[in-house]
């Protein structure tokens, strides 16, 4: 594993994907954001597939690859198992200057997820940001009120949003007068909220390159049909929209109900990106 991460792209590489989380990312997208040839590329996440950090998984037409946690932290513990006679807390001296913040930020990614003293902001990601991302957005206005904010954006907005979405959300009581599709560069300046988490729900967004959001969001991909493609009557339309609002809502009720501080970020990760499969989340004991 070490001879792996002896290398600038293959250690570019892993900390790239590590920072994805669980779902991990598209080579493609791993070449762009690394500036590598796709035939360069492909030797080095072989190698660190081989090492046993990452795992390389095919979705449709596109491999992802994902971090393997359990050879990551097999490289951790051989690392620093038998620092300080086995007491490897002896050995964190508190570090100066910029080491010192990115110990500091690295001690609380291995932490419970801190208890904020505001609501956790929570944007929506979709390519339009007229149907899925906007029904997401009101839906956890909804069932996270009081410890949630929620925003939508899209990275190529559409500038309304969709008829059905405003006319379905005003058939569940939502008041849609501040709902608008705009673009996703309004969250990435300075002043901007900042962002606890970022979840794309559609397949386009997820494989574009983000910009650089305030804070370090943690992120997921809760991907849905797109209701606004379809083409058909009326009724069949809007029971479209209706059936992806609710698997959307029934998302992030799974998630408003989570106790986000008694959990630590690798946990909350998983959580997240299980709720996006559909899979069942279970809870510590108290």
């Amino acid at each position: 594993a070490l001879a792996a991460l002896a290398h600038e792209t293959r250690l570019a590489a892993f900390r790239l994907v590590i920072g994805a989380g669980p779902e991990g990312m598209p080579a493609g997208r791993i070449a762009e954001r690394l500036g590598v040839r796709p035939s360069t590329l492909s030797f080095h996440l072989s190698e660190l597939v081989a090492a046993g950090l990452l795992e390389a998984h095919r979705d449709r037409r596109q491999i992802f690859y994902a971090p393997d946690y359990v050879g990551t932290r097999r490289l951790m513990a051989f690392l620093t198992e038998d620092c300080c006679g086995g007491r490897p807390e002896l050995c964190l001296a508190p570090p100066t200057g910029l080491a010192a913040a990115q110990r500091e930020e690295g001690d609380r990614a291995m932490t419970d997820t801190p208890r904020l003293d505001r609501p956790y902001n929570v944007l929506f990601l979709c390519t339009g940001n007229s149907a899925r991302s906007v029904m997401a957005e009101a839906a956890m206005g909804r069932h996270g009120a009081g410890r949630f904010v929620a925003y939508s954006a899209g990275s190529q907005p559409k500038g309304k949003v969709h008829p059905l979405t405003l006319e379905l959300l005003n058939s569940f009581n939502y008041r849609t007068d501040a709902f608008r599709s705009k673009s996703w560069d309004e969250f990435a300046r300075p002043d901007s909220p900042k962002l606890d988490f970022v979840f794309t729900v559609c397949d386009s967004a997820a494989n574009e390159v983000c910009p650089v959001w305030p804070g370090q969001p943690m992120t997921a991909h809760w991907g849905v049909e797109d209701p606004a493609a379809f083409v058909g009557p009326h009724d069949k339309a809007l029971k479209l929209f209706r059936r992806v609002y609710l698997e959307l809502e029934s998302r992030i009720k799974i998630f408003a109900s989570l106790r986000l501080e008694g959990l630590d970020r690798l946990t909350l990760q998983t959580h997240l990106h299980d709720i996006g499969k559909g899979a069942a989340v279970s809870e510590p004991a108290e």
